[in-house]
């Protein structure tokens, strides 16, 4: 299926696009893969689980897909592919992907990088039967290096939160449960306030400067999800395609399938009713030093988005 269209996900993590992703995955016709860009080490390296709770080694829907991509996972190297995303998939190459026209050079690492997740995305519209795929991986690299391949076919789903909000949950400490003995981190990672204030910045820049490009763009600030979930999903389903019934009610309420995701915040796991309400912690939990830090160095990025 060749002629599937690619949603992707992008915006500083910690930022709610997990439910968002998962919510999209709801929907009749769509395949939401999770944090794509994680898969190569914590899945095929590390062994961690799927999103349906089994190693993904063992899940029934990713060894189709893999054959389907590569004629099975044993046939991808996933060291090289790490290898090939450090050479083209870095801040650091951001500037010349946001060109029309990269570097030969990095061109021709593009193409192959960028075949990797086509191959990827079309296998799992065949294996799913669905026509939206949703990859969650927020990383503005990414979503630069995908535009090179997918021109307008690309949708992006920007996601945006207070950056103040996003600091405090980058400084507590969440285990992952699904890290396993061999993987690096067995919590996710945490930030500095003045670490979580630059990337904020770097990331929400990257995704704008995309859309101003002419990438096909919805923007979600967090803030407005949690207060109208059924009312801002309407706009997501809308941008996916979709017209019919929505799985939040409007009382905020969600209710969520096992999902074949590879990565992601641990809620990836959850399923049943979930409710959705606003998150307001960061404003007695976000010391003043770092609140101040966080508000001045982020101050243009915020006013763009309304903060």
């Amino acid at each position: 299926m060749d002629d599937f269209q690619l949603l992707f996900v992008g915006g500083m993590g910690r930022s709610g696009s997990t439910l968002i992703e998962r919510l999209l995955g709801e929907l009749p016709g769509v395949c939401s893969l999770g944090e794509v860009v994680h898969m190569w080490r914590r899945a095929l390296i590390d062994g961690e689980a799927c999103g349906c709770g089994v190693p993904f080694a063992e899940c029934g829907f990713w060894g189709a897909v893999g054959g389907a991509a590569f004629g099975g996972w044993d046939r991808l190297d996933p060291w090289e592919v790490l290898a090939l995303k450090a050479s083209v998939d870095r801040t650091r190459f951001v500037p010349a992907l946001l060109n029309g026209r990269p570097p030969a050079r990095l061109a021709e690492r593009l193409a192959r990088y960028t075949g990797l997740y086509d191959r990827l995305y079309a296998a799992a519209a065949r294996v799913s039967g669905c026509r939206v795929v949703v990859d969650s991986s927020k990383h503005a690299s990414l979503a630069a290096c995908l535009r090179h391949r997918y021109g307008s076919r690309l949708h992006l789903v920007h996601v945006v939160r207070d950056p103040r909000a996003v600091a405090h949950a980058w400084g507590k400490r969440v285990p992952r449960p699904d890290a396993t003995r061999t993987s690096p981190e067995q919590d996710m990672a945490r930030y500095s306030p003045v670490r979580a204030a630059i990337q904020w910045t770097m990331q929400n820049e990257v995704l704008a400067r995309l859309s101003a490009a002419g990438v096909p763009t919805l923007r979600v600030r967090y803030e407005d999800f949690a207060a109208d979930p059924a009312g801002e999903f309407r706009g997501l389903a809308d941008f996916a395609g979709h017209d019919g019934a929505l799985p939040v009610d409007t009382e905020g309420t969600a209710r969520l399938s096992p999902a074949h995701t590879v990565s992601g915040n641990p809620m990836r796991f959850r399923s049943g009713a979930v409710c959705v309400r606003p998150d307001g912690a960061w404003r007695s939990g976000l010391g003043p030093v770092g609140r101040t830090t966080v508000a001045a160095l982020t101050c243009a990025g915020r006013g763009r988005f309304g903060y």
